[in-house]
């Protein structure tokens, strides 16, 4: 019996080791890292990336950001880099259980400001010199102002902007809704005081100043800018790269204001128009 026991013991030593020895090592080389940052500030442009303001009988506002998504990052050597035929780091997970091709929201990244969405090692991305990054936004999730029965409030929105999206459910703050169906881009459910309040906005503004050599296709939601130094990847970084994706929420929140008065009061049928992010600035660290 006391050989068994010692024999067992051995056995299961040596297991707890062999178990150990199969753990994944942990990646400590250089990655470039990729995070968000929401200025409501930035210059507002619009789909050429020219400076721009709302039209006539419209209003907007500039919403406080919770979480974005993104559906998609590349990195384009020059402005006549066709879309896709760039240095693609990401690609986000897709369905046709809605019946066509979508974005799986649930497989989605979702992240605030400043927080870590992309971490890619540098040693898998090609070594060139890149002068563009582009990146399709999916989802964003924000807080706005509105106006009911004289009295203002804040609500918040779950705004989906990608080119079409699989959603099974989604919690906008306090409140989940559930739909187990595709939505095309321009989506949103807005919580309020009174219940969830769902529509669909006309358009969403995707600025890309290179519009003319390397367009993007009509209802994706690829935004475009170009590094104020190009990027170079060497492949022999030793150190981790930094790069903010600074999005301009000036005025991204659009409506029609059907009385002039400046405020959005879905209550009177004011339409949400637009929610497009208003322009890219990139910031390498």
């Amino acid at each position: 019996m006391k050989n068994t026991a010692l024999l067992l013991a051995l056995f299961l030593s040596l297991g707890f080791y062999a178990c150990q020895d199969k753990s994944p090592e942990p990646d400590n080389s250089p990655h470039l890292i990729f995070k968000f940052k929401f200025d409501p500030n930035q210059e507002r442009l619009n789909e050429l990336g020219n400076p721009a303001t709302p039209p006539a009988g419209n209003a907007g506002q500039s919403p406080t950001f919770n979480a974005i998504a993104a559906h998609y990052f590349e990195l384009s050597p020059t402005e006549f880099t066709q879309l896709g035929q760039g240095n693609v780091l990401y690609h986000a997970p897709e369905t046709q259980v809605g019946g066509s091709t979508a974005i799986d929201f649930d497989q989605s990244i979702v992240k605030g400001e400043n927080e870590i969405y992309l971490s890619i090692p540098l040693k898998d991305i090609s070594p060139k010199t890149y002068e563009y990054l582009r990146i399709s936004l999916a989802y964003q999730n924000y807080d706005i102002s509105f106006r009911f029965s004289g009295v203002d409030y804040q609500g918040t929105i779950a705004s989906f902007i990608g080119y079409n999206t699989y959603i099974r459910d989604v919690q906008i703050k306090n409140s989940q809704i559930t739909l187990n169906e595709n939505r095309s881009q321009g989506y949103w459910a807005f919580e309020t005081i009174n219940g969830v309040l769902q529509g669909q906005a006309p358009g969403t503004t995707v600025p890309n100043p290179i519009a003319a050599t390397s367009p993007i296709p009509a209802g994706s939601c690829v935004v475009t800018a170009k590094f104020d130094t190009p990027l170079i990847i060497t492949g022999n970084e030793t150190q981790d790269m930094i790069i903010t994706a600074s999005l301009s929420t000036n005025k991204s929140f659009e409506w029609k204001d059907n009385n002039g008065n400046g405020y959005f009061e879905p209550a009177l049928d004011e339409m949400v128009v637009d929610m497009g992010i208003r322009g890219m600035k990139i910031l390498v660290e």
